[in-house]
């Protein structure tokens, strides 16, 4: 892939140009959950989230498993490009990471629980990259709907950040700022593992887990 271990972030002016639009078709149904791939419109109750943990596919196959989720998708998320496509997120040149959209029943599952899973299955410290995979799309991310998803999200970033230094494991390089624009990505890479369940995975369960008081 071109680009590929690109490690610095493009300034908005250096970055693609992107599209007006989507320029690619979603299908209807979530291959795995009773739920829509597109969820702009989110039925009353239900509440949204977003991640960026490294690579989309696993991350999105880790928030299906959840009780009280209701639809997830994979996009883009935190950069300049308008509906950009995966090569050129992989290019480095969109300043975009690869993101998980997550749509939620708070009544089942609350956003701290989402918020403690991104943190327990992916390492938070390693700045542009995910294991060995390296690049400004996989740096890790928070973004937030509303004031108390931004106090949690803060909260439980400052409790696993004392549990690692704590361990001497390095400081959290997590961004955490109001969702930006989310463009879905291309219909081959949503709920990837669960149409090839042989595919790649990197995340994994890192053995760190919060204080009890958290």
């Amino acid at each position: 892939m071109f680009g590929r271990h690109k490690t610095e972030m493009v300034t908005p002016e250096n970055a693609l140009p992107g599209r007006t639009e989507a320029w690619f078709n979603l299908s209807d149904k979530h291959v795995v959950l009773d739920a829509p791939v597109i969820t702009d419109v989110v039925p009353d109750g239900l509440e949204v989230a977003v991640f960026g943990l490294g690579c989309f596919w696993g991350a999105e196959e880790i928030y299906w498993q959840k009780d009280g989720v209701w639809s997830t998708s994979v996009g883009y998320a935190g950069g300049s490009t308008p509906h950009p496509s995966y090569e050129e997120v992989c290019s480095g040149m969109t300043g975009h990471t690869e993101a998980v959209r997550v749509v939620f029943d708070p009544t089942v599952v609350s956003y701290a629980d989402l918020v403690k899973t991104f943190f327990e299955v992916h390492d938070p410290t390693q700045g542009y990259r995910q294991g060995n995979d390296v690049g400004t799309q996989y740096r890790s991310a928070i973004y937030t709907f509303g004031e108390a998803q931004r106090e949690t999200a803060l909260e439980l970033t400052k409790a696993y950040g004392a549990e690692l230094e704590r361990r001497g494991l390095g400081q959290i390089s997590t961004e955490i700022r109001p969702a930006p624009t989310y463009y879905y990505a291309e219909d081959v890479h949503q709920q990837y593992l669960a149409k090839n369940p042989f595919g790649y995975r990197c995340h994994a369960n890192t053995g760190v887990r919060f204080p009890e008081t958290a």
